[in-house]
């Protein structure tokens, strides 16, 4: 683990940036006594929250890359013939939700 105070972290803060993107952990001192810590994120911590992140531990959600398949906007929607999606969707609006 690294440490730096804030003046040298201010002056080379790339250097140290890159030392957390490659999996290290800085420590920053002010006036000798530690005041923060910069750690690596994992992706998965970064891009989701953490209840989603537990869930998907547990199995029960999966986690998606965030991108939708080439063909998404071709395939066929869902027939709703008396309307029920549009009828929910109008009464949400009118509640303010």
């Amino acid at each position: 683990m690294k440490s730096a105070t804030v003046s040298k972290l201010k002056a080379t803060l790339s250097e140290y940036l890159a030392k957390v993107k490659a999996g290290e952990e800085v420590i920053i001192t002010e006036r000798g006594k530690p005041i923060a810590k910069i750690v690596p994120i994992s992706h998965e911590e970064g891009t989701f929250p953490p209840h989603l992140i537990e869930l998907a531990r547990a199995g029960l959600v999966r986690l998606g890359s965030g991108k939708l398949p080439r063909d998404f906007w071709k395939l066929p929607r869902p027939k709703d013939p008396k309307g029920l999606a549009l009828q929910a969707l109008l009464e949400e609006r009118a509640e303010g939700r």
